[in-house]
């Protein structure tokens, strides 16, 4: 199984589904208009970026696979304006669109949507010996239905496939079909879709509650004759079901943001994890993950345009050693959006539930984390011939696992001045251990307005400690510990 952070690409994935257009009207409302209780929104600035299954598969060529859209366009403006944002990102296999191409337009104070503007009715016409040929061959595909009819022309080809299919059903779409590896309906479409089965008569609820969630998936498992069923809960995760007892998955932290597009981020990952050969239930927690980080660094709105992506160079995956670029591109995405970056720094050398809580609290203070690792020359100068006990790629590989870390830079200096003036954090986090040492780096820290903030340490908790123990703990004789 790949994943980022690998050098190896992904397994191809054939995304099949309804592309549509999205522009963004963002400003600020500050007053009421006279002659309306409505909100005056001034400063606005217009973004377009590719929306419904062209966003699905750009988030999933993003993670670093090879991605084949199959979709309907036609000759209308709004196709032609998607073509060129979907140049260079993905391949296009087209079907014939009768109309003209879905587009929504958001207006925006800030980050709260003020009213929606849909426009363009148009539907897939037929399927096409390309786009057939497309699915054929594929071993992952992703149906991101939005119920505009591509799905529905192509679901002969979808019926027959071989490859592991994951279904983001639409409610005016068909169920998806039967034997799909796994679907992927919010709550509130679970308990639409299971009170139009002929058996939920007189039943209700809440479409918000795990017990209903639970109950919708199990029902929607069996009527729809699919291997699973992941109902996505928004702010609480997902709850996984094989038609029997779930699994909740819940998200690693609070994630506030734009929740726009967080649905088919859940998707893409899901099934480019599945194609890779990964466990239903760990592509849905690393589907769960990467959502709520999606939602963290802004959604829709802090994706790069086509224009951007074709002058800066390509986001190849990283090996494990060698993640200061990821960190640094993590930053400079986070603060783009207008978010928060936090950094905090150390050797972690033996990770103990002293790091662990300094680095929850950490992540809890913004919206993204990203750790400074001293590398090992640089913990052999601060601490002696004998460490690191932990060479940096396991430190780094063990701290990159934790839920709470975003991403993982490596400096060689005694202090991590050089690195933290790349990265620019809004906050550097320490541990309250240092309230009564001068930091080298504040100044620094605070030149570009950070701010330096000191967390609670655990008390007992230390490295050396546990090392100390270690040493002087008695081995048994003739066996093993």
């Amino acid at each position: 199984m790949t994943h980022p952070g690998t050098t190896t690409p992904g397994t191809p994935l054939v995304v099949v589904g309804d592309a549509l257009l999205d522009h963004d009207l963002c400003g600020h409302a500050e007053r009421l208009a006279p002659d309306a209780p409505v909100p005056v929104v001034h400063g606005t600035r217009r973004s377009s970026r590719p929306g419904g299954a062209a966003l699905a598969a750009c988030l999933a060529a993003a993670d670093g696979r090879p991605v084949t859209l199959v979709t309907a366009l036609g000759a209308d403006p709004a196709s032609d304006t998607l073509r060129r944002l979907l140049a260079g990102r993905v391949e296009l296999v087209e079907v014939p669109l009768d109309g003209s191409l879905s587009s929504k337009t958001r207006v925006l104070a800030g980050d709260r949507p003020l009213l929606r503007l849909d426009d363009g009715e148009g539907r897939a016409r037929e399927a096409t010996r390309e786009a057939v040929a497309a699915i054929t061959a594929a071993r992952g595909v992703l149906v991101a239905d939005y119920g505009r009819g591509t799905a529905d022309v192509l679901r002969d080809a979808l019926s027959r496939t071989t490859a592991s299919v994951v279904w983001d059903p639409h409610l005016r779409g068909r169920p998806p079909v039967p034997g799909a590896r796994l679907v992927t309906p919010s709550a509130q479409e679970a308990r639409v879709f299971v009170r139009q089965l002929d058996d939920d008569e007189g039943q209700s609820g809440d479409g918000a509650g795990l017990r209903t969630a639970a109950r919708d998936a199990r029902a929607l498992v069996r009527a729809w004759q699919v291997q699973a069923v992941a109902v996505t809960l928004g702010e609480r995760g997902a709850l996984l079901s094989h038609g029997e007892t779930p699994l909740l998955v819940p998200t690693p932290a609070a994630a506030s943001g734009d929740p726009c597009g967080a649905g088919d981020r859940f998707a893409a990952t899901a099934a480019g994890l599945l194609a890779d050969g990964a466990f239903t239930e760990a592509a849905v927690q690393a589907a769960v993950h990467a959502a709520t980080r999606y939602v963290a660094e802004g959604g829709a709105r802090a994706m790069v345009t086509a224009e951007d992506q074709r002058t800066r160079r390509p986001e190849q995956p990283l090996p494990d050693g060698d993640t200061t670029a990821d960190a640094l591109r993590t930053a400079a995405r986070v603060r783009t959006a207008g978010r928060t970056v936090v950094a905090a720094g150390g050797c972690f050398d033996l990770l103990h539930a002293g790091h662990v809580a300094l680095l929850q609290a950490a992540r809890r203070a913004g919206d993204c984390l990203i750790v400074c690792v001293n590398s090992d020359d640089s913990v052999r100068r601060r601490k002696g011939d004998g460490r690191p006990l932990v060479p940096v790629a396991d430190r780094v590989r063990v701290l990159r696992a934790l839920e709470c870390v975003d991403a993982v830079a490596v400096f060689d200096e005694d202090t991590p001045e050089r690195l933290l003036a790349e990265l620019r954090p809004h906050i550097w986090a320490k541990g309250g251990d240092y309230a009564r040492t001068p930091l080298p780096e504040q100044p620094l820290v605070e030149s570009w307005g950070g701010q330096v903030l000191l967390l609670p340490y655990l008390d007992g908790r230390s490295t050396t400690g546990l090392a100390r123990r270690a040493a002087s703990s008695p081995v048994r004789s003739g066996g093993r510990r």
